[in-house]
């Protein structure tokens, strides 16, 4: 049994920070826990534009707090995200999230991430994994 809070998280290299400067993410649990999947508390700044595309990931997102526009890429279909609306990209669709407040999701990766992770040029997450 594993229990972890996010004030554990703090400070630590689970607590990582974009090189964009748009968003902070706090991995409660990555591929080196062996369960199948991560889970990751993500804060995106007011005001930002973040241009994601998970080509190797599954990511589930539900929003806690805040609010979001949210905007498929591929097709220019737009959603307001707020708490207590759950998104899911199943087709590894590109998309931007533009939130108008700190927006705090919950987040859930397949494959399971390993925290070192940061969105490259086209808003990838490589396919890292861990050693066994």
């Amino acid at each position: 049994m594993i229990v972890r809070s996010l004030k554990d998280i703090e400070g630590t290299d689970r607590h990582v920070k974009s090189r964009s400067g748009t968003w902070e993410s706090k991995r409660i649990v990555l591929a080196k826990e062996r369960v199948g999947f991560s889970l990751h508390e993500t804060v995106l700044y007011a005001g930002t534009e973040t241009s994601m595309w998970y080509a190797n990931h599954i990511e589930a997102v539900l929003c806690v707090e805040g609010e979001a526009e949210l905007t498929d890429d591929e097709t220019g279909e737009k959603h307001w995200i707020s708490p207590g609306t759950m998104y899911l990209l199943d087709g590894h669709e590109r998309h931007t999230l533009r939130p108008k407040t700190d927006f705090r999701c919950v987040c859930v990766f397949n494959p399971p991430v390993t925290g070192r992770e940061d969105h490259d040029e086209n808003g990838v997450y490589p396919l890292l994994t861990e050693e066994v």
